[in-house]
């Protein structure tokens, strides 16, 4: 009797402990399949240099955006609003820029210039989500009618901001935040000094498992093969940088920090989180200002990408945002993900969107499959959800 007592708990951990497992790197292994299948049906076009560039270019503004959006998932909230605020946060831009005059200073008054753009871009995002927090945590109003309110409004004064038009061209300076890239031995520099970082810190405070052996040997396979991308092209592009940044602090404040464990806390168990102390609304609300915050960012980056603010950009945003966190492992319940995760949805999204236009699939037909896949990604979390 006392032999079957014994086994019982240590099967159930042993099966527990290969589902966390797996749900860390369940996007990692899909991105990877994708990689391959991709590089084999464009003939290797897929997997080169210039490409793989383009390609993190392409996922740094979504892959922001992600970073933002896991902390809004795991407390329990949605934010549909953030593609609107993209726009209108690069209409603010662009608007500095153009019809104040911005982008015709010269000299150290341009970075200047380029500075209070971006400043105000995030500035008009920081508003945005503290006018959500604050409806949410003040008026307990449920996130998804705030942020789908937010999402109208943002995007209705875009449009009467640019009156329905785009805003161009603005400044190189600010233009160098969107198309610029670091020289590629600097991004060597950068990538491995992050990369090594990261490696030794993980070896440092890790545990020695399974687990933690296979994030080392993942980093160390992602730091070489961002050596190999940058180094064989232009460099690494500017907004790819700024989403590293982001993404590693995101990660340091979910996984290391006394506020990281508050989160996980509200999302996992709200009720107990509020008997234990935790201040549920000033983190709420500060979640969803840093999103605004972030939001903004794009915005200013987007703009400066394509030249010009335009009014109607932004569109789905926040849904390949979700779709990069869910499947990225984060739980639509709350209480369960990574932002490591979520940067790997990012870039298994941008993965899919690239190859899909290297082999000439229509946007019609584009739009279908990735509704498909945020059906099953959503589909596949509600099973493990049931199955835990």
């Amino acid at each position: 009797m006392s032999s079957i007592t014994m086994e019982k708990p240590v099967t159930r951990v042993e099966t527990r402990g290969f589902k966390f497992q797996w749900r860390d790197f369940r996007s990692l292994f899909a991105l990877a399949i994708v990689i391959v299948v991709l590089t084999f049906l464009t003939d290797g076009t897929f997997f080169t240099p210039r490409n793989i560039t383009n390609l993190t270019r392409q996922v740094a503004l979504n892959g922001i955006l992600a970073v933002g959006m896991t902390f809004v998932i795991l407390i329990g909230g949605i934010d549909l609003s953030v593609g609107s605020v993209v726009a209108l946060s690069g209409v603010v831009a662009g608007y500095l820029q153009v019809s104040l005059g911005v982008a015709q200073w010269t000299g150290s008054q341009a970075y200047l210039a380029t500075f209070l753009s971006i400043l105000s871009a995030m500035t008009v995002g920081l508003l945005c989500g503290m006018f959500n927090g604050w409806l949410i945590t003040k008026h307990r109003i449920a996130p998804f009618i705030i942020t789908l309110g937010m999402m109208v409004i943002a995007r209705g004064l875009a449009l009467i901001f640019a009156k329905g038009a785009a805003i161009a061209p603005l400044s190189e300076n600010f233009d160098f935040l969107g198309q610029g890239y670091l020289p590629p031995m600097l991004s060597v520099a950068v990538v491995t000094s992050i990369g090594l970082g990261t490696v030794l810190f993980s070896i440092a405070v890790g545990k020695k498992t399974a687990s933690t052996s296979l994030a080392v040997l993942a980093c160390v396979v992602l730091t070489g093969f961002s050596v190999w991308t940058f180094q064989g092209y232009r460099g690494m592009p500017i907004p790819v940088l700024i989403f590293g940044i982001l993404g590693n602090v995101g990660a340091l404040v979910l996984q290391k920090t006394r506020l990281g464990r508050f989160i996980m806390a509200i999302g996992g168990n709200p009720d107990a989180a509020w008997l234990a102390g935790v201040p549920m609304r000033k983190i709420t609300f500060g979640i969803y200002a840093a999103m605004g915050v972030l939001a903004g960012l794009c915005g200013a980056i987007l703009s400066a990408r394509l030249n010009g603010a335009l009014p109607t950009a932004g569109e789905l945003f926040e849904l390949d945002a979700i779709a990069a966190v869910v499947i990225g492992g984060t739980s639509l319940v709350g209480g369960m993900g990574t932002v490591r995760g979520s940067i790997l949805g990012a870039f298994f999204m941008g993965a899919l969107n690239n190859g899909m236009s290297l082999l000439d699939i229509t946007e019609f037909y584009q739009k279908v499959i990735k509704g498909v896949i945020i059906i099953l990604a959503v589909w596949f979390d509600m099973q493990s959800q049931e199955k835990e």
